[in-house]
């Protein structure tokens, strides 16, 4: 019986749980990950109010005017709705979880060349998944690398508390919050090939290079999800979903965190 891709080795499981990510090789075949850019190729050249909103004027000056990233778009695309509920992604995050997962979340991001980066963060600031973590799996379409705009991650970070974001260099980032990584540690790339998935914890610090390449997009599909004994999340990520696509709503969580309650509703991540 053929492998099933999905599957996690007990030394893959243990990697995760002591560094707080883990890179699975090839989740995604070659003609999945062509549905997917054809998919996005198209919503490229619309406006979808509330999910992509590109400035089809822009003069280039900041390429992700004309490209942002595409939030949720499994609320009105049925292929990432699909590919959001990738088997071989929800069996791995089930051996990660160690239950069922609950999609909550889908993001495109295109990156194009000179697309600033964005700083390291913390996913579960703004997820709240309450009790548990969310998991992320970040999907490289193009080949990630530092070049053009690579993760990046704190490795054991996922050990460590939330906490409140000092203010970002917007000439860098896109997004306005940082997250200094603890004394002693740092930021490490992480290569990735097409196809490839990125576990992350939701505790884990990360982020992204600047894209510093003139011709080469760093195209990727990034969805969070939910561990099935959770109660609550932040508002922005309901309903979630389970594998066959039916929807639990789970309690809004007005916790603001550890910047206080004018944190509660920051916005979807």
């Amino acid at each position: 019986m053929t492998e099933r891709r999905g599957s996690l080795s007990e030394e893959q499981r243990r990697r995760f749980e002591e560094e707080g990510y883990v890179v699975v090789k090839g989740l995604f075949a070659k003609e999945e990950l062509q549905e997917i850019e054809r998919t996005f190729e198209e919503i490229g050249r619309r406006t979808v109010p509330g999910h992509f909103e590109p400035d089809f004027a822009a003069d280039g000056t900041d390429p992700l005017k004309r490209y942002p990233r595409v939030m949720h778009p499994h609320r009105f695309d049925a292929t990432a709705k699909r590919y959001m509920l990738h088997p071989p992604v929800l069996e791995a995050l089930e051996s990660l979880f160690g239950e069922e997962a609950l999609a909550a979340q889908s993001m495109f991001y295109y990156k194009p060349p000179g697309s600033r980066g964005q700083a390291l963060h913390q996913d579960n600031f703004y997820l709240k998944v309450e009790p548990g973590n969310c998991i992320a799996a970040w999907t490289a379409v193009d080949p990630a690398d530092e070049e053009n705009g690579g993760l990046l991650v704190v490795p054991k970070t996922n050990a460590h508390e939330i906490v409140c974001p000092d203010e970002a260099d917007a000439k860098e980032s896109f997004t306005n919050h940082y997250v200094k990584p603890p004394e002693g540690m740092k930021a490490v790339p992480v290569a990735l090939a097409a196809g490839d998935v990125l576990f992350f914890n939701g505790n884990l610090i990360h982020g992204s290079y600047r894209n510093k390449t003139k011709d080469r997009f760093r195209r990727s599909f990034i969805c969070h999800y939910a561990n099935a004994s959770a109660a609550r999340i932040s508002h922005y990520y309901r309903p979630l979903f389970r594998a066959d696509g039916s929807e639990v709503d789970l309690e809004a969580n007005p916790d603001g965190g550890p910047c206080g309650v004018e944190y509660a509703y920051y916005g979807a991540h």
